[in-house]
């Protein structure tokens, strides 16, 4: 399993313009093959601070995402209104309930 996480810092003055753009990348990555789970979250609306969340059942499958229409779309929605971007891969060799 492939986990993505990411910091995003968007123009807070654009965030209400780009909600829908986000909600759109979310709902369309769901439905892609290998997505596990996605999740954006704006933490910080005064700052413009976004996490992302992935969860892919393999590297292709998370490769195949940054080739799909509606990443293009995604990426023309956000362009001039990133301020910075952090993102990380991870793999994962083992998966377990953390309680129980």
């Amino acid at each position: 399993m492939i986990i993505v996480l990411a910091r995003a810092e968007f123009d807070p003055a654009r965030l209400d313009e780009l909600q829908p753009a986000l909600d759109a990348m979310m709902r369309s990555t769901w439905d892609e093959s290998g997505c596990l789970s996605y999740s954006m979250a704006i933490e910080n609306r005064d700052e413009g601070i976004c996490t992302i969340v992935e969860r892919w059942a393999d590297e292709a499958s998370l490769r195949a995402h940054f080739g799909k229409p509606h990443m293009a779309a995604f990426n023309q929605a956000i362009k001039g209104a990133v301020r910075s971007i952090d993102a990380k891969i991870y793999d994962v060799v083992n998966e377990r309930p953390l309680m129980g």
